[in-house]
């Protein structure tokens, strides 16, 4: 069979840039080169979109930190490809078959770079531009869960300019609704970025002006007494959830260190909790990852009240970590799908996904 050329799109303006290069080295160190070529292709934190050297980009997550390359442009669908834009090869074309982004957080995870790909004609692992915008947006994710009947967490959201002209009034309003403690984020952002928890009104202050640094729109959330549940989700029309997984957090909640620089988090897979339970948050698993028109992938996490074990629906996230230590790929190898393989089942849901939309009347 002839190889296909996968893009690895990686890195990216969004603060979690470095977990994009540990997700793509995981990639590129499982990747089957018998059946894929890669065109590795890192985002700089400005922007600026490099071809990257594919033979020494295994080793270590600095190799990809440091490296450069020519810069490349795409989005012409006449290409089918990258366009080398400058460099000894410049005007080069380089034909792609599938997108694989690996970007996490704004500027890749949100409906940006999905956008690109579609206008590229060119076939994209995981949701499309509305499920990717709709599954960054905490807010939006939200109300369409509701919509759903898929229970979460109370929660009211503002805007950072209402913030400044009338602060008095929104921790009125969360004193009323809310209550302490309550987590306050900021609703596009990813692996927990911007995320405080308050137990008062001094520290609520302090976590809004922390969230409001990293979006415009600001959700603030009761703080529920819960373990930290995890399913991933494979599939485009017909998608499958896999076992549930636990987190255990070695801080007071999942935060940005205990995700990533921190060892001493545990992950439990599978999570131990009765038959009946596993199988309903499956089940809401893949109601929201419907309700939100996802494809290919995706993580929903849950929040299981320790006192009544009532199910809350948390969030979605529409490209999970590939790290070594990532839920996603780990909850699909207790089930038997192999690193490897979850990537080669990722890239022809990718394929078949482009493939149905092609066949409505104003691509022909």
């Amino acid at each position: 069979m002839k190889k296909q050329t996968i893009l690895l799109l990686f890195g990216g303006r969004s603060p979690e840039h470095e977990v994009s290069l540990v997700s793509a080295l995981g990639i590129l160190s499982n990747i089957s080169r018998d059946k894929y070529d890669i065109l590795p292709v890192k985002i700089s934190k400005n922007g600026r979109w490099m071809l990257l050297d594919p033979l020494h980009l295994k080793e270590r997550v600095d190799d990809l930190a440091k490296a450069e390359g020519p810069p490349v442009l795409m989005g012409d669908p006449s290409l089918n490809g990258l366009y080398i834009s400058e460099g000894d090869r410049g005007g080069q074309v380089l034909p792609v078959d599938v997108i694989f982004p690996v970007l996490h957080g704004p500027f890749g995870e949100d409906g940006t770079v999905q956008g690109l790909a579609s206008l590229s004609g060119l076939p994209c692992v995981g949701a499309g531009v509305l499920g990717s915008a709709l599954g960054m947006d905490k807010v939006m994710m939200k109300q369409l869960f509701i919509q759903n009947d898929l229970d979460t967490a109370d929660f009211i959201w503002f805007l950072r300019g209402a913030w400044k002209k009338e602060p008095e009034a929104i921790l009125r309003g969360v004193r009323e609704a809310i209550g302490y403690p309550c987590f306050v984020k900021p609703a596009n952002a990813g692996s927990s970025v911007g995320v405080s928890k308050a137990g008062d009104e001094d520290r609520l202050r302090a976590a809004v002006d922390l969230a409001g640094e990293y979006d415009r729109k600001i959700l603030i959330e009761k703080a529920v007494n819960a373990r930290e549940l995890e399913c991933a989700v494979l599939g485009n029309d017909t998608p499958e959830a896999s076992i549930v997984g636990e987190i255990i957090p070695c801080n007071e909640f999942y935060d940005y260190k205990a995700k990533y620089e921190d060892e001493k988090s545990e992950i439990v897979i599978p999570a131990d909790i009765d038959s009946d339970l596993a199988d309903r948050i499956r089940y809401r698993a893949v109601a929201a990852f419907k309700a939100l028109d996802c494809a290919g992938m995706a993580r929903v996490d849950f929040l299981l009240e320790k006192e009544s074990n009532h199910i809350y629906l948390n969030e979605i996230n529409t490209i999970p970590g590939f790290t070594p230590i990532s839920m996603y790929t780990k909850l699909w190898e207790a089930v038997g799908i192999s690193y490897p393989d979850l990537i080669d089942r990722l890239i022809q849901l990718a394929v078949d996904r482009h493939q149905d939309i092609q066949l409505s009347k104003f691509y022909r």
